[in-house]
């Protein structure tokens, strides 16, 4: 037997109410304690998101790759049409152009876009290469990642309303990041 009638209940297996999972307990005191385990889902969904990527990509013959850089592979090849800057940094809503330049250089380096003109703006289109890539990347994602997941037996419905609640609320991220940067 235990000391505490805590530890009884812990060992039996009962439910005990711990409060929401966040890694802010401070943040999730407030008004919308959801809110934090969102965000908390969102932070680890974005890390394990990026570890996929880099890894993925390294799978696929392809090491040495940021998550960004994967992010923005894709973006290029996406449709096969040439892409601005803007139009990548728009797409992903990234604010720091900076850093997209930085893999959009990155990937012509290694051979996996090129750069051309449209007008007076830079654009980038994927090479072979980077179509190449982008294919070997997308048989391991379905290998590794999409036959798993569909033994969930996730409603795909339900992923994708969950897809759209999630955007509409990056909206309002953005919109307290204007205010806050007005203050």
């Amino acid at each position: 037997m235990t000391d505490t009638p805590e530890k009884d209940e812990m060992s039996a297996g009962s439910d005990i109410d711990i409060g929401p999972v966040v890694s802010a307990a401070h943040l999730a005191s407030g008004a919308m304690p959801a809110l934090s385990e969102v965000e908390f889902a969102v932070t680890m969904m974005v890390n394990a998101y990026h570890r996929w990527m880099v890894r993925g990509m390294a799978a696929a013959g392809f090491e040495g790759l940021g998550p960004l850089d994967v992010l923005v592979l894709h973006s290029v090849n996406h449709r096969g049409r040439a892409k601005t800057l803007s139009d990548i940094c728009l797409v992903l809503n990234i604010e720091d152009t900076h850093t997209v330049t930085y893999a959009l250089k990155k990937l012509e380096k290694a051979g996996l876009i090129a750069s051309g003109k449209r007008g007076k703006e830079k654009t980038a289109t994927i090479t072979e290469s980077g179509e190449a890539a982008c294919l070997e990347y997308r048989r391991l994602r379905e290998a590794l990642l999409v036959k798993p997941m569909k033994t969930l037996g996730l409603d795909e419905t339900e992923f994708s309303r969950l897809a759209a609640t999630m955007r509409l609320v990056s909206g309002h991220y953005d919109q307290a990041a204007r205010a806050a940067a007005a203050m």
